[in-house]
Formats: structure tokens, C-alpha cells, sequence
């Protein structure tokens, strides 16, 4: 699944931008020119250096990276850490959410909720990007699950925790609009916050958007000290909430109180 999750975070960026190209000549009366065949399944993986198909025994989850040491075996090109972190995450939520609901339908459900937002974040993190393709899915999934799993909130607070969590930043964004006269953040936000509050309900969107603000402040000011950003660099604030959404997942399955409203 990891390897899976790689493929998705380096190749819908590209996707996506390629149909807006394509969407944008075509409303100019040009005509696209040909391109290349590229999906999430072709061309096979390769190396970014050299173009190299990799071959299977090269493939391997994490064991291949580290027999490798983090090279092409072909131009010796490094293989970003990324790709074996990312390997390496998915076998760790999948034991995370079978160590917690057992080998059960709903931690397949929950498993399946994780894994999108670590591809929604790390996409946000690289190309500042949260597709519709992500996170529209994962608010309708969430809605069904709630609706077919009891371990999940109820239907009505699925649906009340996805407006909940989509209006909640809506509010933010036109009041930072409003004082600053910029763009504070992007629509992408408030979907995958309305996605959240399907899967966890409108009780915790509170110490979900808390716990992001708290990290993203944190992450900025660090930057700020390191000279890496100014006050007016974008930041996204994807991965943020991602974090705090996996955070309050887990902290409810042990009952702590902080991370719902009473």
C-alpha cells in the first residue's frame, strides 16, 4: 500500500496539471498536442534520473532502498527518503489500526481514511496542491461509513461534523480576507477539514483545527528563525490537519477527554 500511496503523490500533481493545460488550450480554440500515455499505472516506475525501469527485484518495500542505499542501481541517482518513509508509513497504520479495532471491516475503513491523508498531505507539503480527487471521495466514504459502521460517529453527526469542519475554515478565510486583503488559505482546506468531520464528527473539529493551528504556528515560526520563510511565505496547512486528525483518532479510542466537546 505504501508503495501504492508513492505512485499516487508523485503522479496526480502531474496528472492533474497536464488535464489543466489540456483544459486551458482547448478553451483558446488551440489544439493540445499529442502526449505520452500517463496514469497512476503507466509508465512503470523508473528511475527520475536516468528513466531506468526499475525492475521488480529493485521494488521491494523499504528492503530494496536500504539494499540500494538509497541509489539507482543503474546511475547511482539518490532515491528520495520520501518513497521508503512513505512504505514504511503505510505497514505502520495498517498495525496501528489492527492493533486498535482487530482484523475488522471498520479498521479496514479507518486504514483507508489514513492512508488518504497521508497522500493528501504529503501532496499538499510538495506541490501546495489538495485534489478534489482526494478529498471529495474520502467526505462521501466517510459519510457511508457512518452510516453502515457503528464504531463510527452516528450518520447525523458525520454530516453535521463535515459542515462543521468545512464552514469552520470557510469562517477563517474570509476573516483573515476581510483584515489582510490576502488569501490565508485554499479551498483544498476547508474540504479535506469537511472529509475530517465526516470520519470523526463535528464534536471534535474543535481540537482538530486547535491541534493543525498549534503545529502550523510552530512550523512557521521555525522557519521564520531559520531565515527559510518570511511572515508572507505560504505555508500548507494540509499535512497540519492531517496530523491532528490521525492524533485525535487515536486519542478517542483511549477516551481522552480533551479531544472532544463535552
Amino acid at each position: 500500500m505504501g508503495s501504492f500511496l508513492n505512485v499516487v503523490i508523485d503522479r496526480l500533481p502531474i496528472m492533474l496539471r497536464r488535464q489543466w493545460r489540456i483544459h486551458a488550450l482547448e478553451t483558446l480554440y488551440i489544439e493540445p498536442p499529442p502526449a505520452s500515455r500517463f496514469n497512476l499505472a503507466t509508465p512503470r516506475s523508473h528511475c527520475r534520473a536516468c528513466g531506468r525501469v526499475v525492475k521488480a527485484m529493485h521494488n521491494i518495500p523499504v528492503v530494496s532502498w536500504i539494499v540500494l542505499r538509497g541509489r539507482c542501481a543503474k546511475c547511482r541517482a539518490p532515491i528520495p527518503v520520501r518513497l521508503p518513509a512513505v512504505e514504511l508509513a503505510g505497514a505502520l497504520l495498517a498495525m496501528a489500526v489492527i492493533a486498535v479495532w482487530g482484523f475488522h471491516w471498520i479498521a479496514l475503513a479507518y486504514y483507508v481514511f489514513l492512508a488518504v491523508l497521508l497522500t493528501a498531505a504529503l501532496i499538499d507539503a510538495e506541490t501546495t496542491l489538495l485534489p478534489d480527487q482526494l478529498t471529495l471521495p474520502l467526505l462521501w466514504i466517510g459519510l457511508l461509513a457512518a452510516a453502515v459502521f457503528e464504531a463510527t460517529p452516528t450518520l447525523f453527526d458525520a454530516m453535521a461534523g463535515a459542515a462543521t469542519g468545512y464552514l469552520s475554515l470557510w469562517l477563517v478565510y474570509w476573516a483573515f480576507r476581510l483584515v489582510t486583503r490576502r488569501e490565508g488559505m485554499g479551498y483544498g482546506d476547508f474540504k479535506l477539514m469537511a472529509a475530517i468531520g465526516a470520519w470523526l464528527g463535528w464534536q471534535t473539529a474543535p481540537a482538530v483545527i486547535l491541534i493543525a493551528a498549534v503545529l502550523g504556528l510552530a512550523y512557521a515560526l521555525v522557519r521564520i528563525l531559520r531565515r527559510t520563510a518570511t511572515r508572507g511565505t505560504p505555508i500548507p496547512f494540509g499535512p497540519f490537519l492531517a496530523v491532528a486528525a490521525t492524533a485525535v483518532l487515536f486519542a478517542s479510542t483511549r477516551n481522552i477527554p480533551f479531544v472532544v466537546v463535552p
